[in-house]
Order: C-alpha cells, then sequence, then structure tokens
C-alpha cells in the first residue's frame, strides 16, 4: 500500500504522521511545492519510528509527482488560507487553480486513486477535483464532515459529561460556518436520543458550536486548526486501507440523494476499499431538507466562480 500527501503544512504533515503511526501503508509520500519543505518533515516524522515502533517508510519530495506513482490512495492539502481583504472569489480562484493541478499531476501517475480532499471551500474544491480527474464518483470524498462531525460529538460530551467515543452524531450539508447542519435529532449517546438528554437551550448550544468550531479555533490560536482535521482525513484513509465500512460524514457528488444533483455537499456514506461504498438516506424532516437545500443553493453559488474561470 502506498499513500500520498499533498500539502505538507500543518494539516498535511498531521495527517501523515497519524497515517504513519497506524500503518496504514508501507510508503508515504509527502509532497510540497516549498523547497525542502516536505524532505524536512519526513525526516522529523521518520525519526519518531524507533520511538513509537511504526515501519511506514515516509518520503518527502518538492513538486516531484513521479515519486506519487501508484498511490492507492491520495490526500489533498493544498491551498492558501483566506488572507483579509480577499474575496471568496479570490480564494476559490486562487485555491481553484492549485487544487486542479495537483490532480491533474497525481493521475499521471495514479490514474486509479481515491482521492480525499481537504483543500478549501472543501465542497468547491471536492466538487472541481471530481470533474477534473474523470474518476467515478465514488473515489472523490471530501474531507470536511469527518472533521464537523468529530466536533459535534465533542461538543455533546461537554454538555453530556460523557466520552465523545459513545456518541454517535453526524453533520451534512456545506463544510462551513453558516451552510452545516448538525443533525441534533439523529444523536445518540450509546442509543438514546441526546434530545431526551438535553434541554433545548443546550441542543442549541452545542448546534451553534459545532457551526462555529473553525472560527473559534482561529480566533483562540491565530490561524486554522490541523490536529482535528489530519486526524479526521486520516480515519477516512484507514477505513479505505482497511475496508472497515465505516459510516462516515464525507463530501461526495450527489445525483439524485437528498434531492440535489450535479454538487458535492456532505451526506452520510459508507467508506471501504472502493471509496463511497453507500450514501445513506437519513431521513430528514421537512426542516432540515429544507437546511440542507439552502446550504446547497449556497455552495452552488460558489462553484458558478469555476464556471465563470472556465475550469469546470
Amino acid at each position: 500500500m502506498k499513500i500520498t500527501v499533498v500539502g505538507a503544512g500543518a494539516v498535511g504533515a498531521t495527517c501523515a504522521d497519524n497515517i504513519a503511526r497506524k500503518e496504514l501503508a508501507e510508503e508515504l509520500i509527502l509532497l510540497d511545492i516549498k523547497e525542502g519543505f516536505a524532505e524536512g518533515k519526513s525526516i522529523d516524522m521518520m525519526q519518531t519510528a524507533a520511538l513509537l515502533g511504526f515501519d511506514t517508510k515516509i518520503k518527502g519530495v518538492t513538486n516531484d509527482y513521479a515519486s506519487t506513482a501508484d498511490s492507492e490512495v491520495v490526500v489533498i492539502t493544498s491551498g492558501l488560507p483566506r488572507k483579509p481583504g480577499m474575496t471568496r472569489e479570490e480564494l476559490i480562484g486562487t485555491n481553484a487553480n492549485i487544487v486542479k493541478g495537483v490532480t491533474e499531476n497525481i493521475l499521471k501517475y495514479s490514474p486509479n486513486t481515491i482521492i480525499i480532499v481537504v483543500s478549501n471551500p472543501m465542497d468547491t474544491m471536492n466538487y472541481l477535483t471530481l470533474k477534473t480527474s474523470g474518476l467515478p464518483k465514488n473515489r472523490i470524498l471530501g474531507m470536511g464532515g469527518a472533521l464537523d462531525s468529530s466536533r459535534f460529538k465533542y461538543y455533546l460530551s461537554l454538555e453530556l459529561g460523557c466520552s465523545p467515543a459513545d456518541l454517535n452524531a453526524v453533520v451534512i450539508g456545506g463544510h462551513g460556518d453558516t451552510t452545516m447542519i448538525p443533525l441534533i435529532n439523529h444523536a445518540t449517546w450509546n442509543s438514546i436520543p441526546v434530545t431526551q438528554l438535553l434541554s433545548k437551550e443546550q441542543q442549541d448550544k452545542v448546534v451553534k458550536a459545532t457551526m462555529v468550531g473553525g472560527a473559534t479555533l482561529t480566533g483562540l490560536i491565530g490561524t486554522s486548526a490541523w490536529y482535528a482535521p489530519g486526524a479526521g482525513t486520516a480515519a477516512m484513509v484507514e477505513s479505505i486501507v482497511r475496508d472497515e465500512k465505516k459510516l462516515i460524514s464525507s463530501g461526495v457528488y450527489l445525483d439524485g440523494e437528498y434531492g440535489q444533483k450535479d454538487i458535492s455537499l456532505v451526506v452520510p456514506v459508507i467508506i471501504g476499499k472502493n471509496g463511497v461504498e453507500k450514501i445513506l438516506d437519513f431521513k430528514l424532516t421537512d426542516e432540515e431538507q429544507a437546511a440542507f437545500a439552502k446550504s446547497a443553493d449556497a455552495v452552488r453559488s460558489m462553484n458558478a466562480v469555476l464556471t465563470d474561470m472556465k475550469l469546470v
């Protein structure tokens, strides 16, 4: 098994570190455009192998896509964060060109790979990757739902005073502060609906905290999160590599599911060796379905920038 992570920044490096510790691959390629950056990160990680007891071989490269050849899974974290004064359209345009170029270069050497997109805005970048790659839709996944669902469980655990691992809770919709939909009515604590255990005020508090989870961390540490996004991505990789058939909310291309077509949004899916193996129908309430449709409209407005730029 060979895995590639494109982008050796905080999220990419954390993802690679998790993959190595879990020994999900014999060979792990870490690629970046900055000279020596991925090489340095990989050496640092390899110097933990004797301490942590893993055997995965990590190799860092600078723009050497030939080294990624025959990767079964590729993670794309490339892209720039939004800067002060930068419009949404400018951010999409900048990252779209980066992600499109990465996708094309990866496919030259790994035409049958499964791609996990982390780059933001995730829903739009996932849609672009699908359209650019020409791969079957089951082989393109967006990471945002795994992260948002983990944050949802964290905030629920604070209110319930329980372990996040005992909770089942998913987030759907767009991967954004105003577009994600934490499904509070479907969340359970060891099969007990959390709505039976929390007041309406507590439920609303959890949903709100989840939706601004990323912004909260940016405000506290001055930059985007990396531990949870890296771990969320590695969890998706693990479900593919080990064919775990885990239910993980992920960004996927919809063709009629949840009433939407020709768009990538986060929904609950089963992830296995073939990538997306099944999209689950959670039977949304009318209110939840309306929120999902509103989320789709917002994502489509971002996708329209790709059309204007003639990238799709």
